[in-house]
């Protein structure tokens, strides 16, 4: 995109991750090929560059996982606290001093910029494991009761936008608590997911206890349905969701399922307008809008619109998307060219019901899956890309004239997961962010995670917790 710099390429090496040809599911502390012998191919979405072949897990893989996971499950849920939290904080130390390896990895096979994966997924998936390790052997203090349980094996299935991330926000909690984990990754983000179970066998956790199958949506609902899985954790889209949720009723599985989303950040007339424009990049534009809680709804005052776009349109326009290796990238590309299809037939919706699309002026890659930052103004509640998640770097934006409208609308929507506030009054933030039915509020920032904090939403975006105190009860038997 444009912009009054210009900037030298500044590509991080390849060179730091050696991805194998070839790679199998990873089942009691082994790799192995999968039963059938069925494998397919994961991508690199910038380039459309075979990265490596990755066996395809069937429900006959999955039964041997659940399997080797219940073995495990007797020695490594006798263990003390302490001794657990010894395999988890070797996890998070190995994480950390590979990390610049697991960076570029993630890049690679997700396609987000190479300063995400270095400056935000790594970090915190770091922090997830040395915080559970911290909780190992503090579990009566958790507010649960004395000597809370573990229930057994935990059957987690994790989406593309975050690979490592969701990993550690699912396996961190199980393991501190006793369980043992079957974990099935996004079909197009293997990598992350493989290269951890090479770390679990660096730090000699125990086999069996962390087991990974790399498949399709049947390996996921083989998982989910196993009759001797006793914890089901799931994030990924409502549809999917619901689906689970139908498929364990009736049964005696835990359940947390984080799903969709549709994030209201609501624009008052004295915000700080620079800190919030700020605000509003890094909450539709990080990860390239494919975020749960991304703010894909701009709710701005009436009064400041002008004020408000102007400003983020001038932001937009130094943006730059490119390389996600090139440490200068701002904007990556989009994961699949079956996500890219979805962006872009919405944002045609979008412009066929009568809103005004502007995107920011840029060139495309001619290779890879690549979609603008694009904003949508003059749109209603009523236009659909205000109300379905389209999990791009795509924006709505609204107007209101008091705070009893931002929170109405902010409020009319199938999701709950997340929403921003910006205003100078602290009072304010109180008294708006009481009434807005979302699961995480955040004021005067956006997109900010932190591993002590519980993270999950209401009406369709879900229910339970993940991270904090709360993201233990998930796998106890409380």
């Amino acid at each position: 995109m444009t912009s009054p710099f210009e900037y030298a390429p500044a590509p991080e090496s390849r060179s730091v991750v050696d991805i194998a040809p070839s790679y199998g599911l990873f089942i009691d502390g082994e790799f192995t090929e999968a039963a059938d012998g069925k494998v397919f191919k994961t991508v690199s979405p910038s380039t459309e560059e075979v990265l490596s072949e990755v066996a395809q897990a069937s429900s006959e893989d999955v039964d041997r996982a659940v399997k080797a996971a219940r073995k495990a499950f007797e020695k490594w849920s006798a263990l003390p606290g302490a001794e657990r939290a010894k395999y988890l904080f070797r996890i998070a130390r190995i994480i950390q001093e590979r990390s610049r390896e697991l960076a570029v990895l993630e890049t690679l096979d997700n396609g987000k910029p190479i300063k995400e994966t270095r400056d935000a997924d790594l970090p915190l998936v770091a922090a997830h494991f040395f915080y559970y390790a911290g909780w190992a052997d503090k579990l009566d203090h958790a507010g649960y009761g004395p000597n809370p349980a573990p229930l057994g094996v935990a059957g987690q299935v994790i989406p593309w936008n975050f690979p490592l991330l969701m990993l550690a926000w699912k396996i961190a909690p199980a393991l501190a608590t006793g369980n043992t984990v079957v974990l099935k990754p996004a079909e197009t983000t293997p990598l992350s997911a493989l290269f951890f179970a090479d770390i679990c066998r660096q730090a000699g956790l125990p086999k069996g206890v962390v087991n990974i199958l790399p498949g399709y949506g049947d390996a996921g609902a083989a998982l989910t349905a196993h009759p001797d899985v006793n914890k089901v954790a799931f994030t990924g889209s409502t549809a999917v969701g619901k689906a689970i949720a139908r498929q364990v009723a009736g049964t005696d599985k835990k359940v947390t399922l984080e799903l969709g989303g549709k994030g209201a950040n609501i624009v008052f007339d004295d915000a700080p307008i620079d800190q919030a424009v700020e605000g509003i990049v890094t909450g539709i534009f990080f990860n390239q809008g494919q975020v749960c809680c991304a703010g894909s709804r701009l709710l701005v005052q009436e009064s400041v619109q002008d004020e408000v776009l102007d400003a983020l349109k001038r932001r937009l326009s130094t943006l730059r998307l490119g390389d996600p290796l090139d440490k200068n990238t701002d904007i990556g590309a989009i994961n699949s060219a079956e996500q890219l299809a979805r962006i872009t037939a919405l944002a045609e919706t979008g412009e066929a019901e009568g809103a005004e699309r502007w995107s920011a002026p840029c060139e495309l890659p001619s290779s890879g899956y690549w979609f603008a930052p694009t904003l949508f103004t003059n749109v209603t509640q009523a236009h659909t890309i205000a109300r379905d998640e389209i999990f791009g770097p795509v924006l709505s934006v609204l107007t209101f004239r008091t705070p009893d409208e931002a929170v109405a609308k902010a409020n009319n929507t199938q999701y709950g997961l997340s929403a921003g506030i910006w205003t100078e009054k602290g009072s304010r933030i109180l008294a708006v962010a009481n009434k807005l039915r979302a699961g995480v509020v955040w004021a005067n920032t956006f997109n900010k995670f932190d591993p002590t904090s519980p993270f999950g939403g209401y009406k369709e975006s879900g229910f339970g917790r993940e991270g904090g105190r709360h993201g233990l009860e998930a796998y106890l038997d409380v």
